[in-house]
């Protein structure tokens, strides 16, 4: 096993396969469902991924920082939305980045856009954020006072094109079954098309952007929407499999972790590996108890299924604690490595600031880029 010689302390590992497989399996039901497919890059932020993009026919983006945008832009993407909140006091920045691409922001208010329109020259396009049940942020779409006050405002910003209505379904991370999944996606998509057929009249050109990972794994219905916007898909997770989004088989990412101690009176191993590189995501058991992680086996090929009834169960800052059974903890020995399947692959990559193939190859990921 070249790639593991490398390792030394806690690492992301990157089975750029299943990657790969991932994108090409959501790019394939963006194609058949004639929708654009504008993937969510916050999960990654690795210009080498986003190649991975490129090879499948990807052309826009998602990302959720002006940071995030100035870095793709730097490696050659020219359509980038930032799918999060305008930002005020990052104008210059902004500014910047619309003359050297095409720049989409969203905007939750009215004020928003008046805003732009007094303090920005250079054009951008707009989203509005409709909220259609997460309840983070957005305008709810039952709330048309709103919304036809934003529009309006829009109609006096000729010099800002309005696209038409931007969506993220995160309460979809709650479902636990597919059905459940399904069912939000249904309404999800038709708060939408409703907002579809009451402004298409006056703006004919409106377009629907909807995307999460869950809802975007399970459902072939994307009827009336022109985009979608998942992002989790790349490398998916211990929480996508919970919630029936993926298999266990479609993570693409393991954390390895050199074994530091060993305690045989309660069957439990400790490793480096600590909140500092899983973040504090666990899942809920039947029992009460959280785990941070599953414990797999690292092999030539990258890593094994999950090892039955072991799991990590406790984080602190740079220590993890996995708990095994007396049989099993035969395996384990201090200067080994071990695997572990994150819960939140997202976090995980942001805090690990980095990647290793398979291969053995060293991937970067923005956080891990000093001075950018």
């Amino acid at each position: 096993m070249p790639f593991l010689d490398q390792i030394t302390e806690p690492t992301l590992l990157l089975n750029e396969t299943v990657a790969r497989a991932n994108i090409r399996r959501m790019a394939d039901k963006a194609h058949r469902h004639h929708v654009t497919l504008r993937p969510h890059f916050k999960t990654h932020q690795s210009r080498q991924v986003g190649e991975w993009f490129k090879a499948e026919g990807i052309t826009s983006i998602t990302v959720s920082s002006v940071k995030m945008a100035q870095y793709f832009a730097r490696h050659g993407w020219q359509n980038i939305t930032i799918a999060f909140p305008l930002n005020r006091r990052q104008l210059p920045q902004l500014a910047e980045l619309a003359r050297q691409i095409t720049l989409n922001l969203t905007v939750t208010s009215a004020d928003d856009i008046s805003f732009l329109r007094e303090h920005l020259t250079e054009q951008v396009n707009v989203w509005v954020k409709a909220d259609t049940g997460y309840g983070r942020t957005g305008i709810k779409t039952e709330d048309t006072a709103a919304l036809d006050t934003v529009l309006h405002e829009l109609a006096q910003t000729p010099q800002h094109p309005f696209l038409g209505f931007l969506a993220h379904a995160g309460h979809s991370y709650k479902a636990r079954n597919k059905e459940a999944i399904v069912a939000i996606h249904q309404e999800t998509l038709t708060k939408m098309r409703a907002l579809k057929e009451r402004y298409s009249g006056a703006w004919p050109g409106l377009q629907l952007s909807i995307g999460d990972t869950p809802s975007c794994s399970v459902t072939e219905d994307f009827s009336g929407m022109n985009e979608i916007r998942p992002g989790n898909f790349v490398f998916y997770d211990l929480m996508q499999n919970l919630i029936s989004s993926c298999r266990l088989e479609d993570i693409a990412v393991a954390v390895a972790c050199p074994v530091v101690a060993l305690h045989p009176d309660r069957n439990e191993i400790i490793l480096y590996g600590g909140s500092v590189h899983f973040s504090k995501d666990a899942l809920p058991q039947a029992d009460g108890g959280v785990i941070f992680g599953l414990v797999v086996p690292l092999t030539e090929n990258g890593w094994g299924a999950p090892l039955s009834e072991t799991a990590l169960v406790s984080l602190s800052q740079e220590h993890g604690i996995v708990r095994t059974t007396p049989e099993l903890f035969s395996q384990f020995e201090i200067g080994g490595l071990v695997g572990v399947l994150p819960v939140h692959s997202c976090l995980t990559a942001d805090l690990m600031k980095g990647y290793l193939t398979l291969q053995g190859e060293r991937l970067e990921h923005l956080s891990g880029i000093n001075g950018f």
